[in-house]
């Protein structure tokens, strides 16, 4: 290959001239008392990039995000973030250092307002206060909703209005990293629209790195700048959106 060139990897590597690593996973092993979910995944994450974790379901991608930010401890393999090993750490402590995490199923509190959601998300980590400050009329001018009816309570929102309530929450931390587990899931089209591209100024305007589950395929990788397949929880594919369409899809799903 001429020094220009790329091509799919299978292994977890990166080509020397991706960003630097934000978030650096290697040989990652983990699973569920003797179920074991992944086997050996390597993926990075660069310093502004938007990143695409595919796999059909129960190929560990959940899974994967979980023992990124604590919720599962690894049984061996790395994690380091911004070059600190957050292997074996507390979620509390993981999310402290830059990591926010949309889960499936929104993450709202049905209970509260979106204001108050919105502040609660807001006092969250170190970073809170400032925040607070700096990230709040971004995120009121991405999600307009949020501003006209700040009393409303979540849980009377359309599951539409609750993922955006949940992705606005998480940046209200102003995190590093922002992972998110398939925010498209009952969502119509048009919806699954919105919500990606919104999530792809996040991406370009706050500069704000991004790991996005998703089974929506081709819509996000419209988004995405680098994509990772898994299969049955080991590595199955790594490459760009571009070599991912030149790839035969049977082999990855």
């Amino acid at each position: 290959m001429t020094g220009t060139e790329t091509s799919p990897r299978v292994d977890g590597g990166t080509p020397a001239d991706s960003p630097r690593a934000l978030l650096d996973i290697s040989g990652l092993c983990a699973g569920y008392g003797k179920h074991v979910v992944l086997d050996g995944v390597s993926l990075r994450v660069g310093q502004g990039e938007f990143v695409a974790l595919l796999g059909h379901n129960g190929a560990g991608k959940t899974t994967l995000l979980r023992s990124i930010v604590g919720l599962v401890q690894p049984r061996s393999g790395r994690v380091l973030f911004g070059g600190a090993d957050l292997t074996g750490q507390s979620a509390a402590a993981i999310i402290a250092s830059g990591i926010a995490l949309v889960p499936q199923g929104h993450g709202v509190f049905p209970s509260l307002s979106i204001a108050e959601n919105l502040a609660l998300a807001g006092s969250v980590g170190t970073r809170g206060r400032s925040a607070a400050g700096e990230v709040r009329d971004f995120v009121l001018g991405l999600f307009p909703l949020l501003t006209e009816r700040p009393r409303a309570r979540a849980g009377s929102l359309s599951g539409g209005q609750r993922q955006m309530l949940a992705i606005a929450m998480a940046l209200m931390a102003k995190p590093r990293l922002v992972l998110l587990d398939e925010p498209s899931t009952g969502l119509a089209p048009l919806l699954v629209d919105e919500v990606l591209a919104a999530v792809k100024q996040i991406n370009r305007e706050l500069g704000t790195s991004v790991l996005l589950v998703e089974q929506d395929i081709r819509r996000t990788l419209v988004h995405a700048d680098r994509v990772y397949v898994i299969k049955l929880g080991a590595p199955a594919f790594d490459g760009t959106p571009e070599e991912m369409h030149e790839q035969d899809w049977s082999g990855l799903f």
